[in-house]
This record gives C-alpha cells, structure tokens and sequence, in this order.
C-alpha cells in the first residue's frame, strides 16, 4: 500500500497556507508596511487630540482644515470637528489606494507582494462587515468635494482680511494644503469615473472631446495618486499645527505684506 502526500497550493511566492507570512523574498520588504504604520498612526494620534482639544483652530482670519467648515450651535456642546471631520476621514478611509496602504500595514492581509496572508485564510474582498462600507467611497466623495470648496474659501478669507490684501507664511501653507487636496481629490478614481470612466468610447459622446481633456487630466493625476495622499495627508496636519502654534504664540504669523 503506497502512502499518499497531500499537497497544498501556494498562495504566495514559497509559502503555503500552513506558512502564515513565510515568502521567499529576501528583501527587506516589511519596511514599507512598516512606515506605513507609523505614518497613520502618528496622524491618527494627533488628529485625534486635536479633534476633542476643541480649542486653538481659529485666530483671526485663520482657520484650522481640521474644524473647517466650522458649525457653531448653541445646542452642541463638543467640539465642532466631529460635525465635520468624519466626511473626509471617511474619504480617505475608503479610498482605493488608502485601503491597500492600511490593509498591508495594520492587518498584514497580505502585507506585501507575494507574502503569505497572516490570517491563512482567503481573500474575500469588500463583501462582508464592516468592509462592505468601503463602496460608500464615491459618496464621501462628493461630500468630500463640498469640504473642499470650503476650504478654498478659508484660503480667500485668508488672504483677503478686513485690513486688505495680506500674504504670510500660514495664509501660503493654507494655499499650498488645498492644492495639495485637490490633486488628491482631482486624481481620485471616483472622480475619474465620473469624468470620463462611464463611458465605454469618447467618440461616441457630441461632447466627448472637452469630456476626454478633463478626464486625461485627472487620469495624470491619478497616475500619482499615492504621492498626492501622502502630501495631502501631512499637510492638512501641518497647517493645523502651524495655526495651533500662532495661536499659542509658538510662531509668528510670518507676513511679508
């Protein structure tokens, strides 16, 4: 009687089902995820803090991204952030690119190319809870949008004070933070799917030639789609802490004229 060897299929490059995690990479490919971790974490942590610090996000014609648009009601006693700041953390948390940064980092499923899942179960995609919610990503989108719009009014506002027309160095990082944010948003596959995505040939729309522009556009930006999530990402914390710190008087407002 001649004994059987059951054999497994591989998931990965040189593991098995059985080898949670093995690979037979012998690159130091954990250090991305790792980063990656870090990243979050710390913006999290901070983002956090200020959210129920609820204090130093506006002086004088300077308002923080992170409580922006500001609601005040005589009726909501916590801070304002939480009326507002779930929109775009949800946009990012559902985003394409965002969700394949933390699934690596923080769930390690997989945490890289050709690296065994750490779960040794298959995947599933986002069709059970909670990660079915991850296709409300086109909705935080548009509601992401709308933010958007308000914060390039904060960047007018900032610009064009009661006193008249003044340029700083926090007014420049407000500036520079929304374009930032709007390559984001501008390279956002939601966005290119509803530019251009829907359809199955341009030349078949009367309009299809300002509609291919737009869409071959946003189609660059998408091309870099990572590089403007991460820019984007530091940057709204940056410009709150600067504010936070000219507000406390860590820093000077910085005006040139």
């Amino acid at each position: 009687m001649t004994e059987t060897t059951k054999t497994e299929t591989p998931t990965a490059a040189g593991c098995t089902p059985a080898h949670k995690g093995l690979t037979s990479r012998k690159d130091t490919w954990w250090i991305e995820p790792a980063l990656v971790a870090i990243g979050f974490t710390l913006f999290i942590v901070y983002a956090t803090y200020r959210v129920f610090e609820n204090g130093h996000y506006e002086v004088g014609s300077y308002l923080s991204p992170f409580y922006s648009p500001k609601f005040a009601f005589d009726w909501w006693k916590w801070s304002p952030a939480i009326l507002i700041l779930w929109i775009p953390a949800g946009f990012r948390a559902t985003c394409y690119y965002y969700r394949k940064a933390y699934y690596r980092a923080y769930f390690w499923d997989p945490p890289g190319c050709s690296i065994g899942h750490m779960g040794g179960h298959s995947y599933t995609g986002e069709t059970k809870f909670p990660f079915v919610f991850q296709n409300a990503h086109r909705y935080f989108f548009y509601l992401a949008t709308v933010v958007l719009i308000f914060l390039w009014y904060d960047v007018y506002v900032a610009f064009f004070q009661p006193t008249g027309f003044v340029v700083s160095g926090i007014n420049l990082f407000m500036l520079a933070n929304v374009i930032l944010l709007s390559g984001y948003s501008g390279g956002c596959h939601a966005c290119r799917h509803l530019v251009g995505g829907r359809l199955d040939c341009f030349s078949s729309c009367p309009s299809a030639k300002q509609q291919f522009k737009i869409w071959h556009l946003v189609t660059k930006l998408n091309e870099h789609h990572m590089l403007w999530a991460w820019m984007s990402l530091f940057s709204v914390g940056l410009t709150d802490l600067l504010i936070r710190s000219y507000s406390l008087g860590y820093v000077t407002e910085m005006r040139f004229f």
